[in-house]
């Protein structure tokens, strides 16, 4: 296919690449799937306050998509030196040669500012307020700090708890709520493993990379304990929802149990077994899953409170 040189905003698409190319470096570049689960994580905490969905809810999850894809585009750009010595990261747009640094640059700060500015005109400046304080934490707290310390994802996993609170915020619910407050939870306990399976499955890329990493403080068995904790509080955070006032049906309940079930005794066996890629890789996939179905539940709870409540 031939292809010619398009020019978007004063940035030049390189023409040896087509446009559906083009496309798939835009969605490596923004994280497509982190970004994604961001989205759906605002869309749920609007439908926890909305109880339906309405035109209006498109406007935060959209302003959302649009900030997490900044920030991610941005992080890339911030670690492109990282990611050409990283196995994992070297074919990323930027370290692959694929897309110039300071494209990405001005791709992500358009993506930020268009996120922001959907935020201020649609929404208002609790929502706004909060968009920011993501894009900030993530890129100039928790970016830096992974270069210092190897236990950055604690504090970083601030920023998987926001998305939720904004979008219940957006709805026009309390930011102090302590129902969105639980949901909140479950989001930053879980994203410490999430960070901590990634790690565990190139942990010699970090080392190359040098980058500090608790598999270099700890034995290959310690690590995996502290792993399993946090998969242990993912699942119980899991258990408060009820507390929290997030679950209104039995049945839903029990669905919750179930599937908490499964997941700790999947955190059971990847703690006993021996410790190979690919049972960090299995034990990375069930968490995301965990947190779909965790979403969707308390998205069907929401609906039938609406209909039958």
């Amino acid at each position: 296919m031939k292809t010619t040189a398009v020019t978007l905003r004063g940035i030049t698409l390189r023409p040896a690449f087509s446009l559906r190319e083009w496309a798939n470096l835009l969605l490596d570049l923004a994280k497509i799937k982190i970004s994604l689960l961001a989205t759906f994580s605002t869309a749920v905490g609007y439908l926890l306050t909305a109880g339906k969905i309405t035109i209006q809810m498109f406007v935060p999850t959209a302003a959302v998509f649009l900030l997490a894809c900044g920030s991610c585009a941005l992080n890339q750009y911030q670690e492109r030196e990282i990611d050409r010595r990283m196995e994992r990261t070297k074919s990323r747009p930027i370290p692959s040669g694929k897309m110039h640094p300071e494209t990405a640059l001005r791709i992500s700060f358009g993506l930020i500012l268009s996120g922001a500015l959907t935020l201020f005109f649609g929404v208002g400046n609790p929502a706004l307020a909060l968009g920011l304080f993501a894009v900030l934490w993530y890129n100039w707290i928790y970016t830096p700090l992974k270069q210092k310390t190897a236990f950055a994802a604690v504090p970083g996993a601030l920023v998987g708890a926001i998305p939720p609170v904004l979008g219940w915020a957006a709805a026009g619910g309390e930011i102090l709520d302590p129902r969105i407050g639980g949901l909140g939870l479950f989001f930053f306990i879980w994203q410490i493993p999430h960070f901590w399976l990634l790690l565990l499955e190139a942990s010699e890329d970090y080392v190359n990379a040098g980058l500090p990493s608790i598999t270099r403080l700890f034995s290959a068995r310690q690590v995996k304990r502290i792993v399993f904790i946090w998969l242990l509080s993912t699942g119980a955070s899991t258990l408060t929802f009820p507390f929290f006032g997030l679950i209104h049906f039995r049945l839903v309940c029990i669905l919750l149990l179930v599937v908490t079930s499964w997941f700790i005794w999947n955190a059971i066996l990847f703690f006993s077994s021996f410790p190979r890629t690919s049972t960090s890789r299995n034990a990375f996939m069930k968490l995301n899953a965990y947190a779909l179905v965790v979403l969707l539940s308390l998205s069907i709870d929401r609906f039938l409170f609406v209909v039958w409540g």
